[in-house]
């Protein structure tokens, strides 16, 4: 397993103390980390807006201009799932960090041993989410939940992924966006990738995800409908 971790405090010396719990806590779980430092809220921001791919988020809650908190608060306005714990020496902002869904507060000096324990509970936690995919669109890196997929189709050299909400349109082969996916999805035609969670009707030439109709390719037919129902 691998998580992407940020550490997000303006003293150094935490920042080293941390990073080697974190470490720790990485040849004992047996997983691979991706750790990234950062001295302040707006320099996370800065590198947050081009990767949003963090799982677990370490944040000082008293540092200078943008605090631990406020930082929190824009994170979560478009990320449930990143796991958050913050660090404070004062404990006035518990009652904020609820509003943000934290998964912990921790107090200075930090204790290896409860910083061990929370790691591994934002791990648990992580690992109950559903499955999802990366991709780059427009410069920026988006997670995806399988779940959210409806259907995804191509054109040349790119495709456009479409979800409940919006369309991102990126530069990969549909064979390639395919070996990323679950077998949850099932390729219907040679440009059409569908997610047979969201499969409403089946017909010998198409299929239905509500009221969109997608052509399936001759011969299918058979194949689809034994794995639509092995998949419901």
């Amino acid at each position: 397993m691998k998580y992407k971790i940020a550490i997000c405090d303006d003293e150094q010396n935490q920042i080293e103390y941390i990073s080697s719990i974190v470490s720790m806590w990485e040849k004992q779980l047996g997983c691979v980390c991706d750790i990234s430092t950062f001295h302040s809220a707006e320099a996370f921001l800065f590198d947050y807006w081009e990767d949003r791919t963090y799982d677990i988020l370490l944040l000082d809650v008293e540092m200078k201009n943008m605090n631990g908190i406020e930082l929190a608060k824009r994170i979560r306005k478009n990320n449930n799932r990143v796991e958050i714990i913050f660090i404070t020496s004062h404990f006035e902002f518990v009652g904020e960090g609820y509003e943000v869904d934290a998964l912990h507060y921790l107090s200075k000096p930090i204790s290896a041993d409860k910083l061990l324990q929370v790691l591994t509970k934002a791990a648990e936690k992580l690992s109950s989410e559903p499955s999802s995919v990366v991709i780059v669109c427009d410069g920026e890196t988006v997670k995806l939940y399988e779940s959210e997929i409806l259907y995804a189709e191509s054109f040349l050299h790119y495709i456009v992924i479409h979800t409940k909400d919006t369309e991102y349109k990126i530069k990969e082969s549909i064979s390639a966006f395919e070996k990323k996916l679950s077998d949850d999805f099932y390729r219907i035609h040679r440009s059409y990738l569908v997610s047979l969670k969201h499969i409403t009707r089946i017909s010998r030439t198409s299929i239905h995800i509500g009221s969109i109709e997608l052509p399936l390719s001759r011969g299918k037919y058979d194949d689809i409908n034994r794995t639509f129902i092995e998949h419901n």
